[in-house]
């Protein structure tokens, strides 16, 4: 049976597993992703980290990564760290800001 075709909204649920292990919180709530883009059978995936001092994001960058591949068909994946724009707490989910107590 073949694979399933890339589609992005398996790609933002896989991208939903990959956790900030300083928050505990996926990086889709914290708004950590930037951008998603598919074609054919190539994923391109930017994503920022809460501080460029984060000393976990190569680390979150592979498990994002990781979790690409486990949960697509084989494909090229490409997952790049950008700077710009600046993560803020604006970018966050309105359910990640309540569940740390950020906005009611």
């Amino acid at each position: 049976m073949p694979a399933a075709p890339l589609d992005e909204h398996r790609v933002w649920e896989a991208l939903r597993t990959v956790n900030d292990p300083e928050v505990g919180m996926n990086v889709v709530e914290l708004g950590l992703v930037y951008g998603v883009h598919v074609q054919a059978d190539r994923v391109r995936v930017r994503m920022t980290l809460t501080s460029a001092a984060c000393p976990m994001g190569a680390s979150m960058v592979e498990e994002a990564r990781e979790a690409l591949a486990r949960a697509l068909p084989p494909a090229d994946i490409d997952v790049e760290l950008v700077w710009d724009p600046p993560w803020t707490p604006a970018l966050m989910s309105l359910q990640a800001k309540q569940s740390l107590g950020w906005e009611e």
